[in-house]
């Protein structure tokens, strides 16, 4: 049963065989190999660092300075041109008011030349209708007249 049990379930040897070939392989095979890649790898993120990362953070502000002056220009000139349209649709209701205005007299004297005219009307009318009142009471007389023979 122990030599059942440790050929199934008793992996540490054969883990343990696995350990020695790993470091067999990485110490003795590639020897100092890797420890170079790595120093190598670190040397160039060292300069990477010092060097690139600088230049790159420089050329970043300067770029970035350049960007917000064309921004800051930008918006000048869209405070420029909101200025001027403001003063323009200001200029436009001004301009709309004064004909509002306008018009607005132009009705009302209207309106009081129509009230004229129509006094005028009124009265002609009256008048008329008074003429044709003493006509027809005339000719009633006269009727009157004839109508007695």
């Amino acid at each position: 049963v122990g030599e059942i049990y440790s050929r199934l379930l008793d992996h540490r040897p054969v883990i343990q065989g696995e350990i020695r070939y790993f470091i067999k392989e990485f110490e003795e095979k590639r020897g100092l190999r890797e420890l170079r890649v790595l120093e190598n790898l670190k040397n160039t993120i060292l300069e990477a660092n010092e060097h690139v990362l600088l230049r790159n953070e420089q050329a970043l502000h300067h770029s970035l300075s350049e960007v917000l002056k064309r921004v800051q220009a930008a918006n000048t000139t869209i405070q420029r041109l909101q200025e001027r349209e403001h003063e323009e649709r200001k200029l436009q209701e001004d301009k709309l008011l004064a004909r509002e205005e306008k018009q607005v007299a132009h009705w009302e004297e209207f309106m009081r030349e129509q009230q004229k005219q129509r006094g005028e009307v009124d009265e002609e009318h009256r008048k008329a209708v008074e003429r044709l009142r003493e006509q027809y009471s005339e000719m009633e007389k006269d009727l009157a007249k004839y109508s007695s023979f």
